[in-house]
């Protein structure tokens, strides 16, 4: 039998190149790219001073050996904390934790400690000396791997870092384990989404399964 060739019905397109603006109220860019887990990173300076932030480029890479990893636009204090000790922590941002998630965004001086500010306690990881937030169900200790200033297509050198970690432990709330298998859904994690303060929640009723063919 013969098959009919199908077609998109046509759209009303907006283009923009991004070197030259979008041309919109609001790049769309990040809002597009969505929804990004939140990147909760605790460091720790040379100095012992402590730091939280929230970077909203994060994700995980590899399997073996686990590889997670964050870019920041700018040289922040994280990145310099990471670049003296090497080690940080990963912190799960639930919707329980949102508020605090985001108190610990404000710009402050480096000896300022973000867990004061948003009211979070701390407490100390296994292998690096890097304390991870309390309240967040689930941590993972991270080790440097490397650090790579992120660079265009003709090669001019970005105002950003990616920073990769080997993930050497991982602290789970067992409430959010059932039957030997974590359950993404119960904890209620966030994303973040675009414009300046969209995010997503993920919830058992957003959440839809699907098998893969092979």
């Amino acid at each position: 039998m013969e098959q009919k060739e199908t077609r998109a019905a046509p759209k009303d397109i907006h283009f923009y190149e991004p070197a030259k603006g979008h041309g919109l109220k609001h790049d769309p860019f990040n809002a597009i790219v969505a929804p990004r887990p939140i990147g909760w990173i605790s460091s720790r300076d040379a100095k012992g001073n402590i730091n939280l932030a929230p970077y909203s480029f994060f994700n995980a890479f590899c399997y073996t050996p686990a590889i997670v990893g964050f870019s920041s636009t700018g040289w922040k204090d994280t990145i310099a904390n990471v670049q003296e000790t090497r080690e940080f922590c990963w912190n799960l941002a639930t919707i329980d934790l949102a508020r605090q998630m985001n108190a610990t965004a404000a710009h402050v001086a480096r000896e300022v400690n973000e867990f004061a500010i948003a009211g979070l306690t701390t407490t100390p990881s296994k292998f690096v000396n890097v304390p991870r937030v309390a309240e967040s169900p689930v941590s993972f200790e991270c080790r440097l791997t490397e650090i790579i200033q992120l660079k265009g297509a003709e090669g001019e050198q970005a105002e950003a870092w990616l920073t990769l970690g080997e993930v050497v432990a991982v602290h789970i709330d067992k409430a959010f384990i059932k039957d030997g298998v974590y359950h993404t859904e119960l904890a209620r994690p966030i994303a973040r989404a675009g414009r300046r303060g969209d995010y997503f929640e993920v919830t058992p009723e957003t959440m839809f399964e699907m098998v893969r063919p092979d």
